[in-house]
């Protein structure tokens, strides 16, 4: 991993093959595609609704497009980048599931992070009849951007509902690590989910497509 990048962005960049074109969905300052630009020669663009942010993107030498992913990506064509990215932003959109068929449109493959909203910390605050604040989910209830939280369990189930194919797949705990109790409980101790996904199979057998990960997240 490179130490100058956040660590999921790091991890990230292990899953891009040189050369490709990216599109970044809620690309903040660009850290990630100037990265990749230097790093593997990529080349694309990046969405970004925040004024300071697309400036500061712009500062690395990223093209960058101010624009709102609730309002679709249909300025971009079919199959128009290698991958689209979105970090750490499904949870903050109005409708995720029609975020995530965008992006498996016009990109090859979509490779989308988020926080597992079924970790114990999040539970445990629930059975004491409270919001969760934790280090994957740090603001207050009143204060939050997240509206449409999910655990790793219900993020699978839609993949195979709409036979969208898990590619790649890290679970990690908050210092970014993966870990054996991770491995045994992923639902319970994964704080921070990473996922590659393939474009919908042709005609799926019995309503779902099969997936590289076959198993539900256990809860």
């Amino acid at each position: 991993m490179n130490a100058a990048l956040r660590p999921d962005l790091a991890l990230i960049c292990d899953w891009i093959a040189p050369g490709a074109r990216i599109l970044d969905l809620g690309c903040g300052d660009g850290a990630l595609l100037a990265h990749l630009a230097h790093t593997r020669g990529v080349r694309g663009y990046g969405l970004e609704i925040d004024a300071e942010e697309v400036a500061a993107a712009v500062a690395r030498g990223v093209n960058v497009i101010q624009a709102d992913i609730d309002e679709g990506l249909a300025d971009f064509a079919d199959a128009s980048f290698d991958y689209v990215v979105m970090t750490q932003a499904l949870q903050a959109l109005a409708r995720p599931d029609r975020a995530l068929a965008e992006m498996l449109r016009v990109g090859r493959e979509a490779i989308v992070t988020f926080p597992n909203f079924g970790h114990w910390r999040a539970r445990l605050a629930l059975a004491r009849g409270r919001m969760p604040v934790t280090p994957a989910l740090p603001a207050a209830w009143y204060e939050t951007r997240n509206i449409h939280l999910c655990t790793v369990a219900d993020f699978e189930a839609l993949c195979r509902e709409r036979g969208w194919p898990v590619l790649e797949r890290a679970l990690l705990d908050r210092a970014h690590r993966r870990g054996p109790a991770i491995a045994l409980f992923p639902g319970l101790f994964c704080e921070i989910a990473l996922y590659k996904l393939g474009r919908p199979r042709a005609a799926p057998q019995g309503g779902s497509a099969a997936s590289a990960t076959d198993s539900l997240a256990r809860t």
